[in-house]
């Protein structure tokens, strides 16, 4: 290539097609999420599979994404997906995307607009929790990587700040939560070193972790040697989305010299809901950190959640490391102290803030208030609906957007499993609704979290209908 070429290889050759091309395909990507009742899950057929190879295709990209992309999503969007705990995706992403591809920032230090946005959404977060203004956060990719953070926190308070160059040696740490913690909780364990044997698993009274039990096995494993350090509280279990006494549990980790952590993933969020189910939260500010996601009940693209911990510098002091390259200047972009990166675990982050900020700023928190508390009616209807059908049954009470059911209670529960398996496996193949199972009580049945804003009493109503269908 001559020497005063100066176009790149990798830009367009010609920026006013580029230019075109992008136009067309923003309007195309737009129309599929105005239409997104239009675009249910799908199988990916197996040419289309094939066609992911590299550098087999002729076809320009954008037809390719348009036709091999874009109608295989996980279907998400759809107002009919309630399965697992997936958030919707809003229009304000196609604003905030554009941003993040034009000024590509790395969020992990230094002085530029990208860290102060993260530190407001941080702040706006912390507030929404109750936290102090001491407390200090960082946005990760979900509420699996922010329990990580948290828990390694928890250990350095545990054990000092040179468990970081030591280990923990011959310590056993011992943590407890209740049987429908996620599995983050064990992975976060796990990835410490501590080992998931020492997660253990404290019994529940009506959907609640039994603090008197908790008192009980932390005396037993004082007794062994061991040293209990943290227990997790549940904002909205995944399995059937119970809540546990966050106030009583904070009461109980004061006096048992636990450190308090709350999984928060969807369910911190009734924190901005309406009555009642603000109420499911109490407590919540006097835990000593909170996982939580913005892309689940907060709707934002993904990947976008946080971690809040109570005392900053027990935050920092767990990841803060700073070689000489990435030392701090008075000023110019080495600036802008403190860096991110010192409170968890990439250096190299984007800019996740900017989704967040983009929504809160242009739909206003009192739109996230009423999307939620409409979500927790809509489970309500549900189940008010379901246990007025023949031979079905709400098998978990609805303490806020989680619905569980089986489609037909007089079979045996072998049979409930296989039905309730073959009914979900149908209902999202013909893209009618997509509902996930879980076990309760040794049977598998429906599950449907409704974590989407585009649900209306119509898409419940055809839903159950559909399962109805389905079940013969």
């Amino acid at each position: 290539m001559s020497s005063d070429n100066k176009t790149s290889p990798l830009d367009p050759q010609d920026w006013d097609a580029f230019r075109s091309e992008a136009h067309a395909f923003l309007d195309a990507c737009m129309d599929q999420m105005q239409n997104a009742r239009d675009y249910p899950w799908q199988p990916v057929p197996e040419e289309v599979k094939e066609r992911f190879a590299i550098g087999t295709q002729n076809a320009s990209v954008t037809e390719r994404l348009k036709s091999d992309v874009l109608p295989y999503g996980c279907g998400s969007p759809h107002p009919q997906f309630w399965g697992w705990v997936q958030g919707t995706g809003l229009a304000s992403g196609f604003l905030s995307e554009m941003a993040n591809v034009v000024t590509n920032i790395n969020c992990g230090g230094r002085d530029h607009g990208a860290v102060y946005m993260e530190r407001a959404v941080i702040d706006w977060t912390r507030q929404q929790m109750g936290f102090p203004e001491t407390a200090s956060g960082v946005l990760v990719t979900g509420t699996s990587q922010a329990t990580v953070i948290a828990f390694a926190a928890a250990r350095l308070r545990a054990l000092g700040a040179n468990v970081r160059k030591t280990g923990q040696g011959d310590v056993r740490l011992v943590a407890y939560a209740s049987g429908g913690v996620h599995n983050a909780s064990k992975k976060a364990i796990e990835l410490l070193g501590i080992g998931s044997d020492n997660l253990r698993l404290v019994p529940t009274v009506d959907g609640q972790m039994d603090v008197s039990a908790l008192a009980g096995m932390v005396a037993e494993d004082h007794a062994s040697g061991a040293k209990p350090f943290l227990v997790v509280g549940n904002a909205g279990t995944v399995d059937i989305g119970a809540f546990d006494d966050l106030n009583l549990l904070a009461d109980a980790a004061e006096n048992l010299d636990l450190w308090l952590h709350v999984d928060g993933a969807f369910g911190a969020w009734t924190r901005i809901a309406e009555a009642p189910y603000r109420c499911l939260t109490d407590g919540i500010e006097r835990a000593d950190s909170i996982a939580l996601d913005y892309h689940k009940w907060m709707y934002v693209n993904y990947d976008c959640g946080c971690v809040l911990i109570r005392d900053e510098d027990e935050h920092r002091a767990a990841f803060a490391a700073r070689p000489a390259y990435l030392q701090g200047g008075a000023r110019g972009l080495s600036g802008g102290d403190p860096w991110f990166c010192d409170y968890g675990i990439d250096l190299s982050r984007g800019n996740r803030a900017l989704k967040v900020w983009t929504a809160l700023e242009t739909y206003g928190i009192d739109a996230f208030s009423q999307a939620i508390t409409g979500n927790c009616h809509l489970a309500a209807y549900m189940a008010s609906q379901v246990g007025s059908a023949q031979n079905m049954r709400v098998v978990a009470p609805v303490a806020s957007n989680v619905c569980v059911f089986t489609a037909d209670e007089t079979l045996a529960a072998d049979a409930q499993s296989d039905l309730n398996q073959r009914i979900s496996e149908d209902l999202q193949e013909n893209g009618e609704a997509v509902f996930s199972t879980t076990l309760v009580d040794g049977v598998k049945v429906l599950r449907a979290a409704i974590t989407n804003h585009r649900t209306h009493q119509t898409d419940i109503d055809a839903a159950l209908a559909a399962v109805m269908k389905a079940r013969g």
